[in-house]
């Protein structure tokens, strides 16, 4: 074979290879077009792709991730959710930290060094009864205060010591007067003129038969306050008495007394104060949140120091209209029944207003921390082993009675909160919050690539094209 037939034949070996095999740039094209095609609606027996893993912190159960890592706020490994559980992974089931605080961990040694201590939140009764400080004073509507309707000097005093007991009727002290006297004078007189005339027929006494005379003098005794009784000694007598009694009005004691012998007195004076005691009131200072759960006519029980096996039941009759600046309270007022004349006025009591009970969720009133715009509490929660997570949490309070406070929001039954050392508590995590959010902006934020961009030399696909 000549080198010319050699050649020929090489040649069209190498044209007839080249126009059965697929080019390389071909095969490349085919496999991008079979990459962007849509694919095929699965079928019955295809299995639908299980879904992408989901990560959740286990101290907060709202941080939810769709890939591994630290948790923003405490700082711990994400950990992945059961396929199961994804759903349940809801961030509104846990309550939100407030952004100026943050979670603390204490181990053993320093929950016993700031003397932590813990109590559990719960369901009961609450609300049976207002406790309040109490003091008896006199019922002023019972205080009668002694005058005279004329000037007059005291001739004597029968009343003559304060504290006496006197009763309704008893003389208190004789008065000698000179108006008085005269006007006794002048109703004498018209009586003797009154009986002189004669008498019509059908009028049977003295004051019938007389003229407009009588009758002014005698209205002008009776205003002077002189009793029926005193007109009609007079009248028997026909002789002015030099000196009238006054008589105690009720039965009670002698609180206060000017009146001495020689003494002149003037209408405008006082010259006694008896008391009657078998009644009195009880002041009690009830505090100004419990102002909702009092209502007049409340019934309360009444017991003092000195006699504590001892009881006396009491009705609210009035609570009074303005609030104690200093103090904060308000005063209430029960009526008690005395008929032993045991209680005394300025004694001391403790009341307890009985209010109907109601079923709250409760905790300690030392467990909340009040800032003025919120209520704050620490729940606790276990980590591991000896260390414990105090996670702050805002919360909605209720009503507040025998060191509770009701919880209306923010907590569940069973949750255990710290009772003690909660102030020591708050600024800690509040420094930890700080030098959180310090960290966080002395960080730069991390790269994140334009949407849409496509690295060179990359199609849409994906596969990278080699250029000459």
């Amino acid at each position: 074979m000549t080198p010319r037939s050699i050649a020929a034949l090489g040649l069209s070996v190498c044209l007839g290879f080249a126009m059965g095999c697929p080019s390389t740039n071909h095969r490349s094209q085919t496999a991008g077009d079979a990459g962007s095609a849509k694919p095929s609606p699965p079928t019955a027996t295809v299995r639908p792709a299980p879904p992408a893993p989901k990560y959740q912190c286990p101290m907060h159960p709202q941080v939810v991730s769709d890939s591994a890592g630290d948790c923003p706020i405490c700082n711990m490994k994400l950990v992945p959710i059961p396929v199961g559980n994804q759903a349940e992974a809801a961030p509104e089931k846990t309550p939100a930290i407030p952004t100026d605080l943050a979670p603390i961990t204490l181990d053993a040694q320093k929950q016993a060094q700031i003397g932590l201590k813990t109590a559990q939140a719960k369901h009961q009764q609450f609300g049976g009864a207002l406790r309040a400080a109490g003091r008896f004073v006199f019922d002023e509507t019972r205080v009668h205060h002694i005058h005279t309707r004329f000037e007059a000097y005291v001739e004597q005093v029968y009343a003559d010591f304060t504290g006496k007991f006197v009763r309704k009727g008893e003389p208190l002290l004789s008065l000698y007067s000179p108006e008085l006297y005269a006007a006794q004078q002048e109703y004498l007189i018209a009586l003797q003129q009154s009986r002189s005339q004669p008498v019509p027929s059908g009028l049977q006494g003295p004051e019938d038969r007389g003229t407009d005379l009588l009758s002014s003098a005698r209205q002008k005794l009776i205003l002077w306050n002189v009793s029926p009784a005193e007109i009609r000694a007079l009248e028997r007598s026909g002789q002015p008495g030099r000196t009238v009694k006054i008589y105690a009005p009720g039965s009670g004691y002698v609180v206060a007394k000017t009146a001495v012998h020689g003494m002149r007195v003037k209408p405008e004076d006082s010259l006694f104060d008896v008391v009657d005691v078998s009644r009195l009131w009880v002041i009690a200072d009830a505090y100004e949140y419990e102002l909702p759960r009092l209502r007049v006519g409340q019934q309360a029980t009444i017991t003092v120091p000195y006699w504590p096996d001892r009881s006396w039941l009491g009705r609210i009759t009035y609570i009074y209209p303005s609030i104690d600046p200093q103090t904060r309270t308000v005063r209430v007022r029960l009526e008690v029944d005395n008929p032993e004349n045991v209680l005394k006025a300025e004694m001391l009591a403790t009341v307890a207003i009985s209010v109907a009970p109601r079923h709250a969720l409760v905790i300690p009133e030392d467990a909340v921390i009040e800032t003025g715009t919120r209520k704050l509490v620490f729940v606790v929660e276990t980590v591991a082993g000896d260390k414990t997570r105090l996670i702050p949490r805002e919360v909605t309070t209720g009503e507040r009675a025998e060191d509770l406070y009701e919880i209306t929001s923010g907590l569940q039954a069973g949750q255990r909160v710290a009772v003690a050392a909660t102030f020591l508590l708050d600024s800690e995590s509040r420094l930890q919050a700080a030098l959180r959010a310090m960290n966080e902006s002395a960080q730069p934020p991390p790269a994140v690539p334009a949407t849409g961009s496509t690295p060179k030399g990359a199609d849409h696909s994906g596969h990278q094209h080699a250029h000459p």
